[in-house]
């Protein structure tokens, strides 16, 4: 008789991680960034109309796993215009602090992020692959926000013929 290895793994040992934890602590942390938008948004509009600007455009582009902004402009009715340097009040969490943190930022600066957070929670991935481009434009007269997403993508047709 011969005694030969076995073949299969031993199993393994169960997981130490707890995965609904770390789930709903996520879920937790999105519904607070969610909470803040709204006071966000208020302040870019209020500081935009304070300075003169009826509107701001913000063109995005991002394909092959990297993405940006290309260009932000202000607007005046239809004249472009310069941002002030006014800076403005702007919530936000950061990884290692479960407290809000209350940061001053440039008006063009809470565009930006504005942006890149709509992209992510509109379009998580905008960036990858073939990836996507567009415009926002911020609408202060209007108090709303505006986003034209295109999104790329390969195609391939299959034909078969038999003659």
């Amino acid at each position: 008789m011969t005694q030969t290895e076995p073949t299969l793994a031993a199993p393994l040992r169960p997981s130490t991680v707890d995965f609904g934890a770390i789930l709903a602590a996520h879920a937790e942390r999105a519904a607070r960034t969610l909470a803040m938008r709204p006071g966000n948004k208020d302040r870019l509009f209020d500081g935009l109309m304070a300075a003169g600007i009826t509107h701001v455009t913000v063109t995005f582009d991002g394909s092959g796993d990297s993405g940006q902004i290309e260009s932000i402009g202000a607007w005046a009715g239809e004249t472009a215009v310069d941002f002030p340097a006014t800076e403005i009040p702007y919530a936000a969490l950061t990884w290692d602090d479960p407290e809000v943190e209350m940061r001053s930022l440039s008006l063009e600066d809470v565009v930006e992020q504005l942006t890149y957070d709509f992209l992510s929670d509109t379009h998580g991935g905008w960036e990858n692959n073939d990836g996507a481009w567009g415009e926002f434009c911020f609408d202060a007269s209007a108090r709303c926000i505006h986003l034209e997403f295109n999104e790329r993508f390969t195609s391939s047709e299959l034909y078969t013929h038999d003659f």
